[in-house]
């Protein structure tokens, strides 16, 4: 494939897109298709990078996905709130199987001046989980909130500190900047404001299984559970693996056409489709 006249043909579908990248073995081909900022939020394509986080630190030897909730943030909950997060591990909040019943946290669609307190992690314990974690699946927000905060609780710093001494630093990423709550932690599930062609790096990174200009930073063990598990990369078509966020947001990869692709956008999910279908028959 020859990113220059994919852009091209894409620039001719009539999409509202912001802009796009491309990454393959010759490199980044970048479009901006109208005015915009050089860094735009990613919405909940922000959560793959903080699934690579969790990744970095189950690398490390430092977390288990099967390591327990409670376990992590032992004095942190009410007795009622320890008695319903008993069997919750870290793979329940990356799969969204917690046993919530409703997303919510969603601070882009939410008036967060009316939640009940500025401490969102308790407004994370104390939500009602309706189904026993692992038996039922409920997108929400809340799960990699929490999953942000894990990554503070057992690096003793910042997802996005962490996330760029680890990854985006020897990426070559450029200025990121992270949406956080009133007490100063990333969200996590959303607000990450970045460019399209140092986004793409990190679909770039997992088609690689790890390995950026021959230096490993992910190991081949997570990248496959992160896929078999679909921690937020997901199968779509043509054999395209990737996450699609709100408004039009994606991140994407190809294993057979060795490519990557992001783009932002302010379009509907419908007319992407089209976006994901043409990228599709290029793999």
């Amino acid at each position: 494939m020859k990113p220059e006249q994919c852009l091209n043909e894409i620039a001719q579908m009539g999409l509202n897109l912001y802009d796009a990248a491309f990454y393959t073995d010759d490199g980044v081909f970048y479009r901006r298709f109208q005015p915009c900022n050089a860094c735009n939020d990613s919405y909940s394509v922000a959560k793959v990078f903080v699934m690579t986080a969790i990744g970095i630190l189950c690398d490390r030897g430092d977390l288990s996905v099967q390591d327990r909730i409670i376990d992590i943030f032992a004095g942190e909950m009410t007795r009622e709130a320890a008695a319903r997060w008993s069997s919750v591990t870290v793979e329940h909040a990356l799969t969204h199987t917690i046993g919530f019943d409703e997303g919510f946290l969603d601070i882009d669609m939410d008036d967060v001046c009316a939640y009940p307190t500025d401490d969102y992690l308790s407004i994370v314990f104390d939500h009602p989980l309706h189904h026993c974690p692992g038996a039922h699946s409920q997108y929400s927000d809340a799960a990699f909130y929490l999953l942000s905060r894990v990554v503070t609780r057992v690096a003793g710093e910042n997802v996005d500190a962490m996330l760029y001494d680890a990854v985006l630093g020897p990426l070559g990423f450029r200025e990121v900047a992270w949406s956080r709550c009133p007490h100063g932690f990333p969200i996590g599930a959303t607000g990450l404001y970045i460019r399209a062609d140092d986004m793409v790096k990190l679909g770039w990174l997992y088609l690689n299984r790890g390995v950026w200009n021959r230096e490993r930073l992910l190991s081949e063990k997570w990248v496959d559970r992160a896929l078999e598990k679909e921690y937020e990369l997901h199968p779509a078509a043509g054999g395209l693996i990737g996450k699609y966020g709100g408004h039009g947001q994606g991140l994407y990869f190809s294993k057979k056409g060795r490519f990557a692709v992001a783009w932002h956008a302010y379009e509907n999910g419908r007319r992407i489709g089209a976006l994901t279908g043409y990228l599709g028959t290029l793999a």
